[in-house]
């Protein structure tokens, strides 16, 4: 039995592990959950899972949580201390890091050093504090699952691969709703049309970042920190279809990949049993009704989003913090109206031409520079 502490279970990639968690409860276990504030759902989650400890960041929400599961044998935990301990409890085999947000690097870091192994899908733990982690990893001996499609995909390709032998990581993107627009295209574009993308169902944040290109700006500097591969070794590439979810071409000239239908359920059911393969009664890919697969270079002239998350990677130290959280306000101000869709990137690039970069910083750094990049909206 496989004991499973979940951190971000009220969100889509915790409702997905808990689908797992439910067509394998003879292996898997919920020892301990953990979410924002969405009290409702995380009481349902406890008297389902009964797990060990539940924790909402939201104090107030915590409060009330605990008064409604007080029948419970689960103890209700609050705050950051509470993310901490259920990232670190001794009954937990591996941690699934799915809470949305910073919130999520500390309880990483934890998890890690109390020797858990973590299945990542935080981007904001890597984008902004990847050498930190990637350190903590290595010292502790425990392993990264990547969660997300295209890093699980990338992962599931190295199998049994040599490191040095990789020439370069085919990291896909579906373009989303805005793919072969002009810019003159994009100018009255609104939330609404933004918000369609083709293929995945994700929160509104993500589908915005998906158009802009900004997500797989964010997934790159994952994959350089998950795969120890250089900035110049990765290259988006535009896959309509969604069905290859990223590839590795290697130094004899071979490329291997990881096709199937887009859903979030085998790359998170992959990390939880690594290295075995269990069956999934999901949707197959049926190659003959999808008939033709494409690729496309990115617009990064129209989407500047990814143009300039590659400029925040190469700088390094604290710009890609900056460039993560003065994404998030402009993606924030977009969706109430008040900036334009192609301010967005002029916005993060404003942000990112202020910031007075910190080479290597510590996570107190990180977290400062947070939170200068966000007080600049407030000014």
């Amino acid at each position: 039995m496989k004991n499973i502490s979940l951190l971000g279970s009220t969100g889509s990639i915790g409702t997905q592990t808990l689908d797992i968690v439910d067509a394998y409860s003879d292996s898997l276990n919920i020892i301990a959950l953990a979410a924002g504030r969405n009290v409702v759902m995380m009481e349902s989650q406890i008297r389902k899972y009964e797990p060990k400890v539940a924790v909402l960041y939201d104090e107030k929400a915590a409060s009330d949580l605990k008064e409604r599961v007080k029948d419970t044998n689960t103890e209700v935990l609050a705050g950051m201390d509470g993310l901490i301990k259920a990232a670190t409890l001794a009954e937990a085999d591996i941690v699934v890091g799915a809470i949305v947000g910073m919130i999520g690097i500390r309880p990483t870091l934890a998890a890690i050093e109390a020797g858990k192994d973590v299945a990542l899908a935080n981007k904001e733990t890597l984008v902004t504090a990847g050498h930190i982690i990637t350190d903590a990893v290595r010292k502790h001996n425990v392993r990264l699952l990547p969660v997300d499609s295209e890093h699980s995909a990338i992962f599931q390709s190295l199998q049994g691969e040599e490191h040095e032998k990789i020439e370069k990581i085919l990291l896909t993107a579906s373009g989303g709703p805005f793919r072969g627009r002009e810019r003159s295209d994009l100018e009255m574009m609104t939330a609404a049309e933004a918000l369609k993308h083709p293929n995945w169902d994700m929160g509104p944040k993500v589908t915005i970042d998906s158009s802009t290109l900004v997500n797989k700006g964010l997934e790159v500097m994952e994959a350089h920190w998950l795969f120890d591969v250089s900035y110049d070794d990765i290259e988006v590439v535009v896959h309509p279809q969604s069905i290859l979810h990223s590839a590795v071409q290697f130094t004899d000239g071979a490329v291997i990949g990881q096709m199937g239908v887009p859903d979030m359920h085998l790359p998170i059911q992959y990390a939880l049993f690594y290295p075995h393969r269990m069956p999934l009664k999901r949707k197959r890919l049926d190659l003959f009704a999808i008939r033709d697969l494409t690729f496309e270079k990115p617009d990064t002239s129209t989407f500047r989003g990814l143009s300039l998350a590659f400029r925040a990677a190469r700088t390094g130290g604290t710009m890609p913090t900056v460039f993560n959280a003065a994404n998030e306000e402009a993606v924030k101000l977009f969706l109430k109206g008040k900036i334009r869709y192609l301010e967005i990137p002029e916005t993060i690039e404003g942000a990112m031409q202020k910031h007075h970069v910190i080479e290597k910083p510590t996570l107190d750094q990180i977290f400062d520079a947070e939170r200068e990049a966000r007080e600049g909206f407030l000014a």
